[in-house]
């Protein structure tokens, strides 16, 4: 037994020593020479800008809310969870917030971690803070309750079930948070400079992006608590909201090197739908809506000429004549399939199109919306008018075949005077923010759910999941069931069944 134990022991001690002697040099072998174990905040604010714009673009823009709002539409059934409210396989309702948490929410966590007790950096912080409620509005928007306060800290407190918050606590903490870094921001101060993709550091600017997103979320409150709304709508406007084409918000792309240099709406878009480019190969099956075109068509817009095409011989053709939507609800393809209109490639689809991430348009419409509730002075046919010139002059950003004259702007808005009633007003500024609002089709299905306008009709297919009403939310992955029950069966509780028909709390 001894003379065993002694093998045994000097075998033992023959592996440590071994492993000592192999372990020289072997923690510098296995550093990664291209990250950093440091937090370098302008760079991962850049990563944070990119990964929340940058997050499924064709499943959850396109398929999931473009079709909901019948902006898109597809004869196939996979990819029809907005066109026929179907879901059958894929990750399409799941997309959106699987790829939300590890990368945006992770990352502008990381920034606000990283500078957030250092008062020299004190607008990198506002920032940062202001880009984290833009973040999770939208994860909030599209599912209800979810993580929040307690969201990203898997990386600080190794905390891998997070608990979900109520919709309602997370909208009074993102108001709070806008509020807090609005007035904090200091132009005397350093900024993100050119690692700010949006205004290249410009404190100014980041104020009233602040400002406007708050009069955003406020008005996502009407229906809920049109007090709260009232509220936080007449501080967002006295604190002044994006009006001006110099101020608009959006990331400008380029064509060329890696993919997240693209533009990740015409990007996806292009992959998923209209990467063939000949109007018949349409990956997913894919077209404009007949109910969009349409709706433009009769209303004589000429922002139909800047972003939609029909293929005529290999080639794009935007002749307005020619110009029509396909159906949603299709359950073959149409044997025509070629003649229906598509996103023009060479504008709105360009891999260097700007992603406009908020626009004076949209807070024009808002003000127009303000005014006739009373909430703000002004005239509201002024703001209508503004909000839709400034959705038609930002065609221009698109390049010089989108662009719109300002003789045509005119005459569109000669004949499209605002109505007189309340509910005739809430028409014309929804249905204008409906086309305003186009390729953010995350935004544009909120505003429809917020305000019903314009007035959609549904389709009903058999073997459909909403019984032929449109989806209300997505669905929380099964992965959440599975890896955080507790906290999953506590917001189904709270909030309702995880299925496409259950509405959120601003949407009662």
């Amino acid at each position: 037994m001894k003379k065993l134990f002694t093998i045994k022991t000097l075998a033992l001690l023959s592996s440590v020593a071994l492993l000592s002697a192999c372990d020289k040099g072997f923690e510098q072998l296995n550093i990664n020479p291209d990250t950093s174990p440091i937090i370098v905040p302008s760079y991962m604010f850049s990563k944070a800008q990119y990964d929340a714009l940058n997050n499924s673009c064709a499943s959850t823009y396109e398929f999931a809310c473009g079709g909901s709002v019948q902006h898109f539409s597809t004869y196939k059934d996979v990819p029809a969870i907005g066109d026929k409210y179907f879901f059958s396989q894929g990750t399409y309702p799941y997309d959106f917030f699987n790829n939300a948490y590890p990368l945006g929410v992770n990352e502008i966590g990381a920034v606000i971690n990283a500078v957030k007790n250092d008062p020299t950096q004190a607008n990198l912080h506002a920032i940062a803070r202001i880009w984290k409620a833009f973040t999770f509005h939208r994860i909030t928007d599209l599912y209800g309750d979810v993580p929040y306060s307690e969201a990203g800290t898997g990386y600080t407190n190794a905390n891998f079930t997070p608990k979900y918050d109520s919709q309602k606590s997370i909208y009074e903490d993102m108001l709070k948070e806008l509020e807090q870094a609005a007035t904090s921001l200091d132009a005397s101060k350093a900024s993100y400079g050119s690692a700010d993709l949006i205004y290249g550091g410009d404190v100014t600017k980041w104020k009233k992006f602040a400002y406007s997103m708050m009069f955003r979320l406020s008005m996502r409150l009407t229906k809920v608590d049109a007090n709260l709304a009232k509220t936080w709508a007449q501080k967002a406007i006295a604190g002044g909201v994006i009006l001006d084409d110099a101020d608009l918000a959006k990331v400008q792309y380029i064509a060329n090197g890696q993919d997240i240099n693209k533009n990740p709406i015409s990007l996806a878009l292009r992959g998923n739908n209209y990467a063939v480019a000949n109007g018949n190969d349409n990956t997913e099956g894919g077209k404009f809506a007949k109910t969009f075109v349409s709706f433009l068509t009769a209303n004589k817009d000429p922002r139909l000429n800047s972003i939609s095409v029909v293929w005529v011989n290999k080639t794009q053709d935007t002749t307005l004549a020619i110009q029509k939507g396909m159906p949603n609800g299709l359950l073959q393809k149409p044997a025509d399939f070629i003649t229906y209109s598509e996103p023009n490639i060479n504008t709105v689809l360009k891999l260097d199109a700007p992603l406009i991430v908020l626009s004076n348009a949209e807070m024009n419409l808002l003000m127009a919306e303000a005014v006739i509730r009373g909430w703000a002075s002004g005239d509201a046919a002024t703001y209508y008018k503004n909000g839709i010139a400034a959705s038609m002059r930002s065609m221009a950003l698109y390049g010089d075949a989108a662009a719109i004259s300002t003789a045509k702007i005119n005459t569109y808005l000669a004949g499209h005077l605002f109505a007189s009633s309340f509910e005739s007003q809430m028409e014309q500024i929804h249905s204008q923010m409906w086309v305003s609002l186009f390729p953010n089709e995350v935004e544009v299905y909120s505003n429809w759910r917020r305000t019903g306008y314009p007035k959609l009709t549904p389709v009903n297919i058999t073997g459909n999941l909403t019984n032929g009403s449109i989806p209300r939310r997505l669905l929380y992955p099964l992965a959440e069931e599975n890896l955080n029950g507790p906290n999953f069966k506590a917001a189904v509780a709270s909030q309702g069944e995880n299925t496409l028909t259950t509405r959120i709390w601003w949407d009662k």
